[in-house]
């Protein structure tokens, strides 16, 4: 019970992310840098508090992919933040689920992964879903579209992140976590001096507080509770709690930030979420559920989402390995 508490608090949390970053004025690059390094060290602190270490001597190995991983992390928030700026949250939100069908689509072509009749099904019901949530003509703007589009390109980077998580086999968990937040730190400082450098002290309190919120609770805490509870559920069971993140972030979107959301959205929005469910569901019942001990996660969204792909699946004993396929379980992350 307290896995699960755990991770519907984790993505439920994820969910409200949007509410606090409206309220940060800073460039988006800059943003995910500060978010990146106030997390980096929420984690590290965690790790040591812990005793579980940070698992540097198994990063050397694959330390490109890390390198590669992280710089894919630091691109997709800054897309997923910019979506935000033009988009409503809960439209940024969908937009960004659509990881999952990519990760579904590039794995055959990656990993010459075989895709059943029902995958090839939930693929064009959800690319419909897509294309009723970026029907914007119906009650939208071209920003929103601009923001719909940054949310896809956001996707797409975070779909790469996902599979080279596939082929990172010896850094597992919150330990992949940290070393991708480094990464992203390594590539996300450059970039932030070569466009405008820092605005940090120009912030208001408000704006401190709520970057503060975003890199500490979260990014560093909620993180935590997340790899925590996996320990303890069953993968199908924590890949449909995480869908508890998008829900959420409609609702803020509708009821807190009072934004509007036409029909076609909702059922656009339902279409993706619901076949992305459905996939992941008919998949875990035709191969079953790995060892808690063995869920593979990607490491970081959004929320952003936010996938889990168990194609990796590294057990905290060494030498443990599950041959999963990498679309049995596409489910957005906490990135």
């Amino acid at each position: 019970m307290k896995a699960k508490l755990e991770i519907i608090g984790s993505m439920a949390a994820f969910g409200t992310i949007g509410a606090f970053v409206r309220h940060i004025p800073l460039p988006s690059g800059e943003l995910a840098l500060y978010r990146a390094l106030i997390a980096a060290g929420a984690i590290f602190l965690w790790q040591l508090c812990s005793g579980q270490g940070t698992g540097i001597k198994d990063a050397k190995a694959e330390l490109h992919l890390l390198i590669l991983s992280g710089a894919a992390i630091g691109i997709n928030w800054i897309l997923f933040f910019e979506a935000y700026r033009y988009t409503t949250v809960a439209m940024a939100t969908l937009s960004y689920y659509f990881a999952p069908v990519i990760v579904t689509v590039a794995s055959p072509f990656l990993f010459k992964e075989k895709l059943t009749a029902r995958q090839v099904f939930c693929f064009i019901m959800s690319t419909l879903g897509l294309v009723l949530v970026i029907g914007v003509s119906r009650g939208g703007s071209s920003s929103d579209l601009i923001g719909i589009l940054f949310g896809l390109g956001a996707a797409v980077f975070y779909a790469s992140v996902v599979l080279l998580n596939k082929s990172i086999r010896h850094v597992s968990g919150i330990n992949r976590t940290f070393f991708q937040f480094l990464a992203a730190i390594l590539v996300l400082t450059p970039y932030v001096c070569l466009t405008g450098g820092s605005h940090l002290l120009d912030m208001d309190a408000l704006g401190v507080i709520n970057l503060l919120v975003v890199g500490v609770f979260h990014t560093g805490i909620c993180y935590c509770m997340y790899f925590s509870s996996l320990r303890y559920l069953k993968g199908q069971e924590a890949s449909i709690l995480s869908y508890i993140d998008p829900l959420v972030a409609i609702l803020v979107s509708v009821t807190f930030l009072h934004e509007t959301i036409t029909v076609f959205q909702v059922v656009g929005g339902g279409m993706i979420l619901g076949f992305t469910v459905v996939n992941e569901v008919r998949m875990r019942a035709g191969g079953g559920d790995p060892d808690p001990r063995e869920a593979a996660v990607p490491a970081a969204h959004p929320p952003f989402t936010r996938c889990i792909s168990n194609a990796s699946a590294v057990s905290s004993l060494p030498g443990k390995e599950k041959n999963i396929p990498c679309q049995s379980v596409v489910k957005i992350t906490p990135y």
